[in-house]
C-alpha cells in the first residue's frame, strides 16, 4: 500500500497442556512454548510495529507467590525487546546454577515468564499514544486469584463512553484514549460478580456472554485469569480474524492462519476458524469448549484482511489476491485499447505483487485467445515466420518502480519536504518506450493519493509514457472504519475529496450544507447511528465520474502525460474474496450502529474544519 494507514493488531494465544518437564523431554527444552509465542508473534509482526507486550500466568503457584507477569516494549523493534530481556533472566540465573535449563521445576519456579498461560499482542495504534503504556496486554491485580486478568486484542470499541458509564467508573483521561480499558472493565466488572455469586467455581461461559453482548466493535481477544482459567472470543459479525489449533500438548490462538501453520507445522485443516461470536473457553484444568457465547450475525469479516494486511502466505489469501487482479484484466484492456504490444504491466511494491501476476494472468489468457483466433483464421496460409511471431507475443511485463528505503523527511519546509517525498520510489529508467508505451501500475489500494501524487506518478512520469493507467485492486475507499484500521477522518480519502470537488463543479454547494443539517439533527435526537448520510453525497455521482476527478486530483501541477485511475467494483471483490465479506469502506453499509455514528460525525467534523477522529 502506497498511502501507509495504520491498521490492525495481532493476538498470539498459548495453552500448554502438559507439565514443563514433558517439554523437556520431548523437545530438549523447557522454553518450548516461550519459544512458540516469540516464533507466532514474530510471524505475525506485520500486524503491528508501534508496541508489543507478553503476559504470562504459572499454574498451581505456592501461596505469596506471584503467578501473573507481564513485560511491555514500544521499542523500534518490540518483540526482539521483550524477548531478549526474558532471555536476559534465564542468562542471570545461569550464572548461579549453570544447569537450571535442565531443571522445569526450578525453571519455573525462578523465571518470571515461564507460565503455562501465554498471551503474546502486537500494536498498532489506532487510539492512544505510541508509548508504553497503551499497549496490551492490560492487566487487572486482586489479592483473589480468580479476580486478576490479562487482556490483549485486535479490536477498537465505538461505544466506550457507554461502558465506563455501566460500571459506574469516570475514566481518567489515559482510560479515555483506550478502548481495551473499557473493554478490561467490563470483563473485570462481571469477573468479581461471578466470583462472589460463587467463589472458586467462576463461570467464564458466563461472564463472557454478559461482556460480549455489551460490545459495539469489532475484536478479536485473549485473557487470562489468576485462577488458570483463559479464553478468545471473536465478535459477532467475525469482523476481525480469529484461528485456533489445539492438540494433546497444547492449544494454540492467532490472528492468521498461516502463522500457526508455519511455527506449528501442521496441515490447513488442522488450523479451524474461529467463527463469529464463538470463544475458545479453558479451563485451569487444560480442558476446553469452543462455545457460541453470543448470537452469530451476519459475516461482515474484513475484507482488507484479504487485499492487505494478512501475510500472503496462506493459499487462500494468495489466491483470492492473485483473483483480484485477475478481475481487472478486462477493464485494464479496454483502457489500453486492447493495444498489449504497446502496453507495459508493472506494480508498486511490494504488496501489490500478487495481485500484479493474476492482472497479467488475465491479460495473457486474453492474448492467448486471439492468438488462438488469428491461428485458425489463417486456415493453410501459415508460414514459420507468421506462426513465431504470433505465438511469441506475451503481456509486457517491467519492475518499473522501485521502494528505497524509508526515508525520513527531517526537512521542515514545505518545498524541501515535497521535494524529499519525490524520492521514496525511484524507476527502472530504459523500460518504456517513449510517446509510444502505455504504463499500467498496480497497488493494492488508493487511500489518500498523497504518496500517489507527490512521489509515484512524478516518478513514472520520468519514463514519458503515452499514458499511465493506476489500477487499484481494492474499490475506492470511501468511509472511515471503527473496527481496527486508523481511517476516521473523512477529509483523508481522495475519494471523498473527489466527491466535495465534483460537488463544488456543479454548484451543489448547498447539497452539503443539507446534509450536515440532517447530522446535526440526527445528533440532537440521538438518532446518529441509524443511517449513514453521507451515502447520500456518493449517490450523486457514478464510479467513472468520482474515478476521473481522483485521476484529476493526483495528477502534479504541469504534468501533460494523461493518467487514469482504475478501481476494482465491489462485485469483483465479492467474487475475488467471497468469505471476507466486509466492505463499509467501500459501501458505507456498516455491520453495527457505531459505524452510522462514526461515519456522520466524521462528516460533521469535515464541515466543521475539525481535525480530529470520528470516535
Amino acid at each position: 500500500m502506497s498511502d501507509e494507514i495504520k491498521h490492525e493488531c495481532g493476538l498470539a494465544f498459548i495453552r500448554l497442556r502438559k507439565p514443563f518437564s514433558y517439554y523437556q523431554q520431548q523437545y530438549g527444552t523447557v522454553m518450548w512454548g516461550l519459544n512458540k509465542l516469540y516464533l507466532l508473534m514474530e510471524k505475525q509482526h506485520n500486524r503491528g510495529q508501534d508496541g508489543a507486550g507478553v503476559a504470562a500466568v504459572k499454574l498451581n503457584t505456592e501461596p505469596g507467590y506471584p503467578f501473573l507477569h507481564r513485560i511491555r516494549s514500544a521499542h523500534s523493534q518490540p518483540i526482539a525487546e521483550i524477548f531478549s530481556q526474558i532471555n536476559q533472566e534465564v542468562q542471570e540465573f545461569q550464572k548461579y546454577q549453570p544447569d537450571i535449563t535442565n531443571h522445569p521445576g526450578l525453571m519455573k519456579g525462578h523465571i518470571n515468564f515461564l507460565g503455562e498461560l501465554l498471551l503474546g499482542h502486537l500494536r498498532y495504534g489506532t487510539q492512544g499514544r505510541n508509548n508504553v503504556e497503551f499497549c496490551h496486554p492490560f492487566i487487572k491485580r486482586h489479592t483473589i486469584p480468580a479476580r486478576n486478568l490479562a487482556l490483549a486484542g485486535n479490536f477498537n470499541l465505538v461505544n466506550t463512553d457507554e461502558l465506563f458509564a455501566l460500571v459506574n467508573i469516570d475514566p481518567g483521561e489515559f482510560q479515555k484514549q483506550s478502548d481495551l480499558a473499557a473493554m478490561m472493565e467490563v470483563i473485570n466488572h462481571f469477573v468479581v460478580m461471578a466470583d462472589e455469586d460463587s467463589p472458586g467455581e467462576l463461570d467464564v461461559v458466563r461472564v463472557l456472554k454478559k461482556s460480549m453482548s455489551l460490545f459495539d466493535g469489532g475484536f478479536t481477544v485473549g485473557g487470562l485469569l489468576g485462577n488458570g482459567d483463559s479464553f478468545v472470543f471473536r465478535d459477532a459479525h467475525g469482523i476481525r480474524p480469529a484461528y485456533y489449533y489445539i492438540s494433546d500438548e497444547v492449544i494454540v490462538a492467532a490472528s492468521e492462519r498461516s502463522a500457526i501453520r508455519t511455527v506449528f507445522n501442521v496441515g490447513e485443516n488442522e488450523v479451524k476458524e474461529l467463527m463469529p461470536g464463538c470463544g475458545v473457553i479453558v479451563k485451569c484444568d487444560g480442558s476446553y469448549n469452543v462455545e457460541q457465547l453470543i448470537p452469530a450475525k451476519e459475516r461482515r469479516a474484513c475484507s482488507f484482511e484479504r487485499i492487505y494486511f494478512s501475510r500472503g502466505s496462506d493459499e487462500k489469501i494468495y489466491m483470492e489476491r492473485s483473483n483480484l487482479g485477475y478481475n481487472l484484466s478486462a477493464q485494464v484492456l479496454e483502457a489500453v485499447q486492447h493495444d498489449t504490444k504497446n502496453t507495459i504491466v508493472s506494480f508498486i511494491p511490494n504488496t501489490a505483487e500478487v495481485a500484479f501476476y493474476g492482472l497479467v494472468k488475465g491479460m495473457t489468457d486474453y492474448l492467448n485467445r486471439v492468438k488462438l483466433e488469428r491461428i485458425l483464421s489463417w486456415g493453410s496460409d501459415i508460414t514459420e515466420e507468421k506462426l513465431s511471431e504470433m505465438i511469441n507475443r506475451k503481456i509486457r511485463v517491467e519492475k518499473v518502480a522501485i521502494k528505497d528505503v524509508k526515508m525520513r523527511t527531517f526537512i521542515t519546509e514545505d518545498v524541501s519536504r515535497n521535494e524529499m517525498v519525490q524520492h521514496v520510489y525511484d524507476i527502472t529508467y530504459g523500460t518504456v518506450k517513449k510517446g509510444v508505451d502505455t504504463l499500467v501500475v498496480i497497488d493494492d489500494s488508493i487511500v489518500r493519493g498523497t504518496t500517489l501524487k507527490q512521489s509515484i506518478v512524478r516518478m513514472l512520469a520520468r519514463l514519458e509514457p503515452k499514458k499511465i493507467i493506476i489500477v487499484s485492486s481494492a474499490p475506492q475507499i470511501r468511509y472511515p472504519d471503527c473496527y481496527g484500521i486508523d481511517m476516521s477522518k473523512l477529509g483523508d480519502f481522495i475519494a471523498f475529496r473527489a466527491a466535495i470537488e465534483l460537488v463544488k463543479d456543479r454548484g451543489k454547494d448547498h447539497c452539503l450544507q443539507e446534509l450536515l443539517l440532517k447530522c446535526k439533527e440526527l445528533q440532537r435526537s440521538g438518532l446518529l447511528h441509524t443511517e449513514n448520510v453521507v451515502q447520500q453525497l456518493y449517490r450523486m455521482f457514478n464510479l467513472e465520474e468520482i474515478s476521473d476527478k481522483i485521476a484529476e486530483l493526483v495528477t502534479p501541477k504541469g504534468l501533460k502525460i494523461p493518467i487514469q485511475v482504475i478501481f476494482q467494483t465491489i462485485e469483483s471483490l465479492h467474487e475475488a474474496c467471497p468469505t471476507n465479506t466486509g466492505d463499509w469502506y467501500f459501501t458505507g453499509n456498516y455491520p453495527t450502529p457505531g459505524g452510522n455514528r462514526v461515519v456522520n460525525k466524521a462528516f460533521i467534523n469535515y464541515m466543521e474544519g475539525k481535525n480530529v477522529r470520528g470516535y
